[in-house]
């Protein structure tokens, strides 16, 4: 029972997400037989970590690609997300004036914001599914070019119908951006390289929400609300080139191999075979897929090292050949199981406090973009539109620096109590930080609401706003690196199932003005302040039952057949 953490009570069990990443000496007598030989370890600094998962040894494969390829595809789907981060509440400085100019009221005006976070929503279901079919990069592709579409259509209509219209399918194209980046991160990087790249895809999509409204408050009363969608255009033409030429398809078919503990029945079966018990591997190389459900007898068959001869004998593709579009099939499951599989993970326990963390707070956190121009253009801040734009200044540095700390110490801590833990990697090590998210998290909602209901100095609500927004770095850092490590092979569901949070965003910025109206900042903030601190201390019995929830869900005979018959 490491640092608190339950082990599951079926003896021997592999247990998905769990892993063998250290190759230290004070290894526990059970792992002294690991084939070390066989495996291949990461360079520099990290010479000692066992790779996981196990490149393939095909220069196609995505593991293999050169770091700095891997890190120009991160940046160039990054600053796109960074566009679409934007593109959303970019408005919300100038609502006033956008609504006086379109002819419709405020709430009005907010209802649109609140369609584009549904059609997101929804459009997850369709793309995500799709990216797990036909690849990431035809996906890509196509959102990007609806985006900038639905740019130049923003910019160019003055009749809100047409515009409620162009926002709502720009939320199709916005959905891959929310969540397809992180599967991305999976294809290409190791479980120890993981957290610091998700926390700089989240660098780029927070601060795009934060830095958008800050330079479109300044655009928006220099040059009219439709010049934000113009910028966004430029951007996504640009962008659309450049995923079009420079990010290739990262999906791979590699029979990935991961190195689970095998338990502690092997020496009894050695000793049964008459085998000595010291010849018998106690850590076992297990296929990827298989890692959801390696049954008893699977952990006493030695699997062949993670390079094979056909992955060996593929040549390299050309620049061309890495460019097209449809690379094949990368699922062969029924399609109505690929798309109804979201909505079964979001049962699974872990998926689903993922889903309360990440949906409480980046809801509350929008909240903020379509109730700031209501509170601070009124008594007693009185701002004009740009300087509503630059409250969000200060979640923009926040979140800056949020996320250099956050990634980058995640990864330290995981490595830290890997080693502490003789070598053994567990998921659960990605929770500590939630104890950060959950502080920033309570004095930031707590605090807009009190300080705004105090007419305090503007300095207090905008830091609080400020505060919140860095507790969202830390929360989504957690949860996206749990999740990316305890269901790699469903990634792309897991993803889904969590942003159905966009669906309580929706609910919630609809009628979230009419009652700040109604009850004032103190209690809304309160409510939402009281719910966030809630859903965070969840994160203490997954902390603890985590790994037996795993445990279930990968030997459950149901579940496994459903979710990876055919991939």
């Amino acid at each position: 029972m490491p640092f608190g953490i339950l082990e599951p009570k079926r003896a021997g069990e592999v247990v998905p997400g769990t892993a063998f990443l250290s190759d230290q000496d004070d290894l526990p007598p059970e792992l002294s037989g690991l084939p070390r030989e066989q495996l291949k370890h990461g360079t520099g600094r990290f010479k000692d970590i066992i790779l996981v998962p196990q490149p393939s040894d095909s220069p196609n494969d995505p593991l293999n690609w050169p770091q700095w390829r891997k890190e120009l595809i991160l940046l160039i789907v990054g600053l796109t997300a960074a566009v679409v981060g934007a593109y959303g509440p970019m408005l919300s400085p100038g609502f006033v004036e956008v609504a006086a100019n379109l002819n419709i009221t405020i709430p009005v005006l907010a209802q649109s914001t609140a369609w584009v976070i549904l059609m997101i929503g929804l459009g997850l279901f369709l793309t995500n599914p799709l990216a797990k079919i036909i690849g990431r990069r035809p996906v890509y592709i196509v959102s990007v070019v609806v985006m900038f579409a639905t740019s130049v259509w923003g910019a160019a209509v003055t009749e809100y119908d047409s515009f409620l219209g162009s926002r709502i399918i720009a939320g199709f194209g916005m959905a891959p951006f929310e969540v397809l980046v992180q599967c991305t991160i999976g294809d290409m990087y190791f479980v120890h390289e993981r957290a610091t790249r998700i926390a700089i895809w989240n660098l780029f999509l927070l601060t795009g929400i934060s830095g958008g409204a800050l330079i479109a408050g300044y655009i928006i009363e220099k040059d009219g609300y439709q010049w934000t969608f113009w910028v966004c255009a430029i951007f996504f033409g640009v962008l659309m080139l450049g995923i079009i030429f420079l990010v290739p398809e990262t999906a791979y078919r590699r029979d990935s191999v991961v190195v689970v503990p095998a338990g502690s029945s092997d020496s009894e079966k050695g000793r049964e075979d008459g085998r000595d018990e010291g010849s018998v591997h106690r850590m076992k190389l297990a296929h990827e897929h298989d890692a959801q459900h390696v049954s008893e007898k699977d952990m006493h068959t030695s699997y062949p090292p993670a390079g094979t001869a056909a992955a060996a004998a593929e040549k390299k593709h050309t620049y061309w050949q890495s460019l097209r579009v449809f690379t094949g099939r990368y699922s062969f499951a029924p399609g109505w199981k690929v798309f109804v599989r979201p909505v079964v993970m979001l049962f699974y326990p872990a998926v689903f406090w993922a889903f309360l963390i990440y949906g409480t707070t980046l809801t509350w956190i929008v909240v903020f973009s379509v109730v700031n121009a209501q509170i601070f253009v009124a008594d007693p801040y009185n701002f004009s539109v740009s300087q509503v734009g630059l409250i969000s200044l200060s979640p923009f540095i926040l979140t800056i620096i949020g996320e250099f700390i956050s990634g980058p110490l995640n990864d330290w801590i995981c490595m830290y109590l890997t080693k502490k833990n003789r070598g053994v990697y567990e998921p659960e090590f990605r929770l500590p930080l939630m104890v950060v998210a959950t502080v920033l998290g309570v004095v930031g909602f707590f605090g807009f609401g009190a300080t705004v209901n105090a007419k305090t100095h503007w300095a207090g609500p905008v830091l609080c706003f400020g505060l919140a927004n860095m507790s969202l770095v830390f929360a989504s850092t957690c949860v996206f690196g749990y999740i990316v490590d305890s269901y790699r092979e469903h990634n792309e569901e897991a993803f889904v199932a969590i942003n159905a949070r966009n669906l309580l965003t929706f609910g919630l910025t609809y009628f979230v003005n009419d009652w700040l109206a109604a009850q004032g900042a103190l209690i809304v903030f309160s409510i939402l302040g009281a719910l966030f601190l809630f859903v965070c201390l969840l994160t203490i019995p997954l902390w603890i039952y985590g790994k037996r929830i795993r445990s279930f869900t990968g030997r459950n005979e149901w579940l496994q057949r459903f979710m990876n018959d055919n991939h």
